[in-house]
């Protein structure tokens, strides 16, 4: 067994062996924690099932003045932090894979197969040959879905790079990043521990499914994560949704899951693409759709790398130089067209935003602002400090004092 799944098992076993008590006859036959954890990770050695169905984002961070600055559309990533977005996912193996995202009145589609890629932007009317090695690009859009994808969150990990703490299921943490439930699940799973309850139902229904729902919740009052909720199909154990639940919510913070879903290989026909008469056709590579993808991968592994964790699991706080300066730097001076120039706005729009609703700390190692939206909190310091954790806002506080 590998290492993440003895260390699945482990989590598990040091939270007890649970069963929770549900109503009525459960539709699946228990498991406890432990059963279960194993299970999915055994599972999931054996990759992605073929399948097909579509896959429901959710998110309500409460980041103030958001729904202002994304509005309705679900085209710039910025829109993907409110409202509800929708995904259809049809695949067939590493090198046969289609993603659709609706719009309005449109549909963007990346079509993986046949040896090779198409994305299919119908508003434009446009056709673009993608370059690049197919297989990668299907990992690509499996994960991000086609530069929109379903499972982008808020939290990025800050539980990397050195530091004094380990980094559990929390916060920086609560929120792998991940386009689809599957890739999700495995990262929560991987950070299970004695830090977090663990406990398990089976009688939920998911997308039409028996399913099996593992909660993990976080030991620690001083997180701002309430639970995470992990829906898993009875029959296949492929994780069919996952919610984030803040504390005081009722409703789930971010969610992600599918309303449909088959176990059974597409049909070939969904991995052809053939431009349609009068469509505008091009070719670009992976970098040319996404300008400044590289940049912003770079700058992230850079901070990751001068981050210092504090504390652990999900109550571990980064802790990195930034300042105003930075954010400031990190603006490009002219936005090229189209939709990259509307992200780079939305996603200023988004900043000045968040920077607006600060309120002023201060303590014996200074002052500064601080945000807190439902699951992460950040205090910007003036003397240069980048504080982030899914924690209330008294524990960064505190944690910024000890210098």
């Amino acid at each position: 067994m590998p290492i993440a799944a003895v260390a699945v098992v482990a989590g598990a076993v040091g939270a007890g062996p649970v069963i929770a008590a549900v109503q009525g006859d459960p539709a699946l036959p228990e498991r406890t924690a432990e059963q279960l954890l194993a299970d999915a990770v055994r599972a999931s050695e054996s990759g992605l099932k073929p399948m097909s169905g579509t896959l429901v984002q959710t998110s309500s961070f409460g980041l103030p003045g958001l729904p202002q600055v994304t509005g309705t559309g679900g085209s710039s990533p910025t829109a993907l932090l409110a409202g509800s977005h929708e995904l259809k996912v049809w695949y067939g193996g590493a090198d046969k894979v289609r993603l659709a995202l609706p719009g309005r009145m449109s549909e963007t589609d990346l079509i993986v197969g046949g040896g090779q890629a198409w994305l299919w932007e119908s508003d434009a009317n446009r056709a673009t040959r993608v370059k690049a090695d197919p297989a990668e690009l299907a990992e690509h859009g499996a994960g991000h879905g086609a530069g929109h994808g379903a499972g982008h969150g808020a939290g990025h990990g800050a539980g990397h790079g050195p530091g004094r703490g380990t980094h559990g299921p929390g916060p920086t943490g609560a929120l792998p990043q991940g386009g689809t439930p599957q890739q999700i699940a495995q990262e929560l799973l991987k950070r299970a521990d004695a830090d977090t309850a663990v406990g398990v139902t089976s009688n939920e229904k998911v997308a039409g499914r028996d399913a099996y729902q593992l909660t993990l919740a976080p030991k620690d009052a001083s997180s701002l994560v309430k639970e995470i909720r992990l829906a898993l199909d009875g029959e296949t154990l492929t994780p069919l949704r996952v919610q984030v639940y803040a504390e005081g919510s009722a409703e789930p913070a971010f969610e992600v899951g599918f309303t449909t879903v088959t176990f059974t290989p597409p049909a070939p026909e969904n991995f052809t693409f053939t431009p349609p008469p009068g469509a505008e056709v091009e070719e670009k590579s992976l970098s040319d759709l996404a300008p400044g993808l590289t940049e912003r991968q770079d700058k992230g592994e850079e901070m990751k790398g001068e981050a210092e964790i504090v504390g652990k699991g999900w109550t571990a706080v980064a802790v990195l130089p930034f300042s105003l300066r930075d954010l400031q730097e990190g603006k490009p001076e002219q936005a090229p067209g189209g939709e990259a120039a509307e992200a780079a706005r939305d996603a200023d729009a988004v900043a000045e935003a968040l920077l607006k609703s600060a309120t002023p700390v201060s303590g014996t190692w200074g002052s500064g602002k601080v945000i807190r939206t439902k699951l992460v909190s950040a205090l910007l310091t003036d003397d240069g400090r980048l504080l982030v954790g899914a924690v209330t806002p008294e524990k960064l506080v505190e944690v910024a004092g000890r210098k």
